[in-house]
């Protein structure tokens, strides 16, 4: 039995543990497929510490994959399927890959990115045929058994952070360990249910990429608890409401640009959903605009559950809806083990309620690191077991975290720090704005000065009222210093499909336009 599995196989082997739009896996059929994947992995020269790169979509076999690299002592890689050729040949280089698996839409460009990168990654897609230079997989786990692999110990997950600046970077975070005994996952399982409410029961559903390290894990976890797992392809807003009253679910992960998706949609959509299965529902990965959080408390009622986290160490702070409402705008209090320190430019400890350079202090068997990039791993630590995701931040006196911006967003103008973040949430405020991002451009008198870049309603804030409207909207609740001196309209603002905004992208095109 995948060692891994044995509290669902045995109770409940006919019920159902995976679906995606196209299949579905109980946990008997799980458990053999698993096998199947060990045997077929360790069948193609695969040992204990080697990196499988997976570039597909949210696929039954794709956590097949997973689970099969988990019980094997391997590391998995999880890739960006909208990566282009190069981006990919890249990742697979990086991380030393064995093995890529894709799936047939991503397969001409795994096949691609193999033969550019000239690694000797061996290119597996899933399915019965060969397809884009691809080894078809199946045919390989029908030879492998379904039979209890020997010496199955822990694999790992290696995740790429999105390079807005220089090449991504591999991340191995301690979460998984590679060859250690698989116990210590279940210390995790355990760790997963008591603190951060994971479930071991009911439906949990993924709507986001799996390749994105809150998705997967707030995915991986309740399955491995005993939870049953179904999967979207993508998020699509009235979809997402329709399978949580389908499939009754209980447990999922949103990040706020889906909220404000969710809050848009006409009201006969948003009245005819029940949502009385959801339990918990965690959001992060961005900051939320409190009325944005304050419409779906209203709606939804109070399964929010905020979390700060980041890929390289996990969850650090906790904080639910009861709190929430008390402490609007927290991302709440440490979990156990962690601690956070608010720190000066110099590393300085600062007093309570003061803002500064946001630390995770934790065992140093708990820190991560960057791989092939020890540089980068040592800007991020003060002292081992002492490092920072990159935002600015404060605790008030009850040890509740409030962050105000990203550290390395900053805009400096006439010597004066601007945080992007709480000039978008203002814009964000404005009933005509549905989405922003506020960054920094180079101005000769002031170092700096402030870019909004919006995507609007039109019917509610024509293209030629932007300036005037979102000035006077900002005057009325900002400082004069912190008020956008530039607007730029977009269509769309470039957002992977995880949320995360690509502002490096949104400073080049507009520097590009503005020369």
């Amino acid at each position: 039995m995948a060692v891994l599995l044995p509290a669902a196989v045995t109770a409940r082997p006919h019920d159902q543990a995976l679906a995606d739009e196209r299949d579905t896996r109980d946990w008997g059929e799980l458990n053999a497929r698993v096998n199947q994947w060990v045997h077929a992995l360790r069948g193609v020269g695969l040992r204990t510490g080697d990196a499988v790169a997976i570039v597909a979509g949210n696929r039954v076999t794709t956590m097949e994959a997973l689970l099969g690299c988990l019980h094997a002592g391997l590391t998995a890689v999880p890739v960006n399927w909208h990566l282009t050729v190069d981006e990919i040949a890249y990742q697979l280089r990086d991380s030393g890959a064995r093995v890529v698996i894709a799936d047939p839409a991503t397969a001409p460009a795994v096949g691609r990115a193999v033969a550019r990168s000239g690694s000797a990654a061996l290119p597996l897609v899933m399915g019965v045929r060969d397809e884009g230079g691809c080894q078809a997989v199946e045919p390989l786990l029908a030879d492998a058994s379904t039979g209890e692999p020997d010496g199955q110990v822990c694999g790992s997950t290696m995740l790429y952070t999105s390079g807005t600046t220089g090449q991504p970077k591999g991340v191995l975070n301690g979460l998984f360990s590679t060859g250690a005994p698989v116990r210590r996952v279940h210390s995790l399982l355990s760790f997963a249910g008591s603190t951060l409410g994971v479930p071991d029961e009911g439906t949990a559903l993924l709507v986001g990429p799996w390749y994105h390290s809150a998705q997967l894990f707030f995915s991986l976890l309740p399955l491995l608890r005993g939870a049953r797992l179904t999967l979207r392809q993508r998020f699509d807003a009235q979809a997402t409401l329709a399978a949580i009253d389908a499939e009754q679910v209980a447990t999922c992960h949103l990040v706020p640009t889906q909220f404000v998706r969710l809050l848009r949609l006409a009201e006969p959509v948003r009245s005819a959903f029940d949502g009385s299965s959801l339990r918990r529902v965690w959001h992060g990965g961005a900051p939320c605009p409190e009325d944005v959080k304050r419409r779906m408390l209203a709606w939804w009622g109070l399964c929010l559950v905020e979390y700060y986290a980041a890929t390289e160490g996990g969850v650090v702070s906790l904080i639910d809806s009861v709190e929430w409402l008390r402490r609007p705008g927290s991302v709440g209090r440490t979990i156990a083990g962690t601690e956070v320190l608010i720190v000066d430019a110099d590393g300085a400890a600062v007093p309570v309620g003061t803002e500064g350079r946001v630390f995770i202090r934790r065992r140093p068997d708990r820190d991560f690191t960057y791989h092939n990039a020890p540089e980068k791993t040592a800007a991020a630590h003060l002292a081992p077991g002492v490092f920072t995701y990159g935002e600015r931040g404060r605790v008030d006196a009850a040890g509740y975290l409030y962050l105000t911006g990203r550290d390395t967003d900053m805009i400096l103008s006439g010597g004066v720090n601007i945080y992007p973040a709480e000039v978008e949430s203002v814009l964000l405020d404005h009933e005509g704005v549905r989405d922003v991002a506020v960054l920094g451009i180079p101005d000769e008198e002031y170092g700096e000065r402030v870019l909004a870049v919006v995507e609007v309603d039109v019917d509610r804030l024509p293209p030629d009222r932007v300036t005037y409207e979102l000035d006077r909207h900002c005057r009325a609740r900002l400082a004069g210093f912190k008020v956008p001196r530039v607007y730029q309209v977009l269509d769309e603002l470039p957002r992977e499909p995880t949320g995360k905004l690509r502002k490096q992208a949104l400073r080049e095109g507009y520097l590009e336009v503005a020369t």
